[in-house]
């Protein structure tokens, strides 16, 4: 392979690392290493961490020439086992940060176990295969140097500690701040947020409080504190200890997720068991039908349908704005032992852009893997009517996604859509009707099947992009 054509596969938000590189050849996904890279592969490997199941499986490439993607000589190239879809923590919900922060404490007192170290604490280290989450920098772990300070802990109160503790005591979404800043919440804004009477709280005081009054205090008080640390295993035993009582923190945590309209959804809505049975039917005929390798089921709700979607897809993309309805997804997919379905809180009128350095270094959504079946049950009145997205940009944007649609339309008629325009001043939202609905359709698509349900208010289509050849099994 030549040096441009790795470089045109590299993956962008790999460049933090001046001892390995990610880029991408086909469908591997590879890892470009120096020789002190490589140094501490040979230590994790030898150390027999490498094949923890909570890490990525990769592998050392013997033959395969290692691309100059780095400042420095490369030594190496690794092979990772592919993530199935890439997701970033402030699409997770509560318990997918707080579970990928127990993974990365739990990986870290192992490592030190066997003089191996960890040289950040962030959540884009970790990746999940449906529910289940999994380490993916291997980069991550150096040799131990046993007079050194956790390293990582500013940056792991930052994006793991402080996000949980929002939304678990002050009920506050940790999606919008992670957005915000791909560095996380500071202690000094952290504190900002905090009461007296939460200097009571256990942990507190120390991680919040004098950590921000300490926070940015380094140069000769690092020194110094490095200099009493320089006995054999101290700084080891320091860490090991001070990670322990992180975990326990996090450990101790609770967020209860309320009950909301959607929450609630399965019990309280307008279809009859005949439509359910149905919308599942017809679900299910049409993924079958495509055989797809990953589908988006926008406005997943309780999952009803992602969970049909995955007994034939490897990858379902379930997609929500409702954080307490995902987070009740992610529970009951974890508690199946569910790798197939990826819950995300996504808002669909406002989804993740590209964001970081020359915003490139985190991916827009669809930048992420197309789908090649979309499941919109449910949803486009919500855009159209809620978010007043009109409804030829709503069919459109369907169809740019570029996979084969099972699409529900609602009509005027219908009680949620009849309750949805209540809300709005009379005249507004005259382009939401059926017909002038199939015209758009029609636009981007070709129509395979069409079926109204027994209500006689809401219509399924399926329906495949006009301008792909997509083989759909009769």
């Amino acid at each position: 392979m030549q040096p441009d054509e790795a470089a045109a596969g590299v993956v962008s938000g790999s460049f933090r690392d001046p001892d390995g590189r990610v880029f991408l050849v086909g469908d591997d996904v590879r890892r470009v290493l120096s020789a002190e890279g490589l140094t501490d592969f040979e230590a994790l490997r030898a150390s027999g961490l490498l094949d923890d199941p909570r890490l990525v499986r990769t592998e050392l490439l013997v033959d395969a020439a290692a691309p100059a993607l780095l400042e420095t000589s490369a030594a190496a190239v690794l092979r990772h086992e592919r993530v199935p879809f890439i997701s970033y923590p402030y699409e997770w919900t509560y318990s997918m940060l707080r579970d990928a922060a127990l993974l990365q404490l739990g990986l870290l007192e192992d490592a030190l176990d066997r003089q191996l170290m960890l040289k950040d604490a962030s959540p884009y280290n970790v990746q999940f295969w449906g529910s289940e989450p999994r380490f993916i920098d291997i980069g991550s772990f150096e040799r131990l140097r046993e007079s050194e300070l956790w390293v990582g802990y500013r940056q792991f109160c930052m994006l793991f500690l402080y996000p949980l503790l929002l939304q678990a005591t002050k009920g506050l979404d940790l999606q919008p701040p992670l957005r915000g800043s791909l560095e996380g919440i500071s202690p000094t804004q952290m504190r900002a947020m905090m009461s007296l009477r939460d200097r009571l709280r256990r942990g507190y005081l120390t991680h919040v409080f004098l950590h921000a009054r300490l926070d940015g205090r380094e140069g000769p008080d690092r020194q110094r504190m490095s200099a009493r640390l320089d006995r054999p295993g101290l700084g080891r035993q320091i860490i090991r200890a001070n990670v322990r009582k992180m975990r326990r923190m996090v450990e101790r945590m609770h967020w209860d997720p309320p009950h909301t309209v959607w929450t609630e959804y399965d019990d309280h809505n307008t279809y009859s068991a005949t439509d359910v049975t149905w919308k599942e039917t017809f679900v299910r005929h049409a993924v079958v039908a495509t055989r797809p390798r990953l589908v988006w089921d926008l406005g997943a709700n309780t999952g009803r349908h992602s969970r049909v979607a995955a007994k034939t897809a490897p990858c379902v993309v379930a997609m929500d704005s409702d954080h307490a309805t995902v987070e009740r997804l992610y529970r009951d997919l974890r508690a199946e032992g569910d790798r197939r379905v990826l819950p995300l809180v996504v808002d669909l009128s406002n989804p993740s852009p590209r964001l970081g350095w020359r915003n490139e270094e985190r991916l827009a959504l669809l930048d992420r893997g197309r789908p090649d079946v979309v499941l919109a049950l449910a949803v486009v009145h919500h855009l159209t009517i809620a978010a007043n997205v009109p409804l030829r940009d709503v069919v459109r944007w369907l169809g740019e996604l570029g996979g084969a649609l099972v699409v529900e339309f609602p009509t005027r008629e219908d009680p949620m859509v009849q309750k949805l325009l209540r809300g709005k001043r009379p005249g507004l939202h005259t382009d939401y009707d059926v017909e002038l609905f199939e015209r758009h359709l029609d636009e981007h698509f070709d129509v395979r099947r069409r079926v109204v349900l027994s209500s006689g208010t809401r219509v399924l289509y399926f329906a495949v992009p006009r301008k792909q050849q997509l083989t759909v099994t009769p």
